[in-house]
């Protein structure tokens, strides 16, 4: 699973993805009407494709409400992943103050790393040592 930022930002994407495909599908499918008394509509070519599909109110009305909600529930899920981030409810200073704390425990845990290394290193020599002296034997 992956983590809450990259959760957010899949989220992010698809609804701009969403958000996307709802305006196709309203430029592909709404109703061709006029603004104002003077504008007109362009009849269509006989040898293109027309521009506009355009389908029943009710049709077209209930492929909006769906796609609404679709943005909606997305929306909603990016709320949860953007509340879920760690950090929201701590000022910048309690943040400051866990980042030195967590610095702090990392050189421990580095000291104790090199000691670690440092003691099998010698563990090595000891080792290497031991082995020679078998074989002169």
């Amino acid at each position: 699973m992956s983590d809450r930022l990259s959760q957010l930002q899949e989220a992010v994407d698809q609804l701009m993805e969403q958000f996307i495909a709802t305006y196709f599908y309203i430029d592909r499918h709404h109703d061709l009407k006029t603004f104002g008394p003077k504008d007109t509509i362009a009849p269509s070519k006989a040898d293109q494709p027309p521009e506009v599909d355009t389908l029943p109110p009710d049709v077209f009305q209930a492929g909006q409400l769906e796609l609404a909600r679709d943005l909606i529930t997305r929306e909603q899920q990016i709320e949860y992943l953007i509340s879920s981030l760690p950090g929201l409810d701590n000022s910048e200073h309690d943040q400051l103050q866990s980042i030195k704390e967590l610095e702090e425990e990392l050189n421990v845990a580095e000291k104790q790393r090199q000691e670690a290394v440092k003691e099998k290193d010698e563990v090595l020599v000891k080792l290497d040592q031991t082995l020679r002296s078998i074989r002169r034997y």
